[in-house]
């Protein structure tokens, strides 16, 4: 195995990834553990794509067109672009 695949794949493993939703349930984003990221809005699924790093207590989103965004993880809380996103399972 590719030592540099393996450190990448170590780097993405953290207590954020599983799925995370608005309140009202229409927007739903799934952190995955290989640093990517899968955003459903409404009935439209797969919205957006992309990867994303966390560092610390920050997220920075690159989606597959290169739109950037970032939001900030507080406790079980994720604030990301106006948004106020719950752990799946807290809500």
């Amino acid at each position: 195995m590719n030592e540099a695949n393996t450190g990448s794949k170590q780097q993405s493993l953290h207590a954020y990834i599983g799925m995370w939703v608005t309140a009202d349930g229409r927007i739903r984003q799934e952190l995955l553990p290989d640093g990517r990221y899968d955003e459903a809005r409404g009935s439209r699924k797969s919205a957006y794509t992309g990867r994303y790093t966390v560092a610390g207590s920050r997220i920075d989103y690159v989606d597959d067109t290169g739109f950037t965004a970032d939001g900030e993880f507080r406790g079980d809380v994720l604030y990301h672009g106006g948004m106020v996103f719950y752990r799946e399972n807290n809500r």
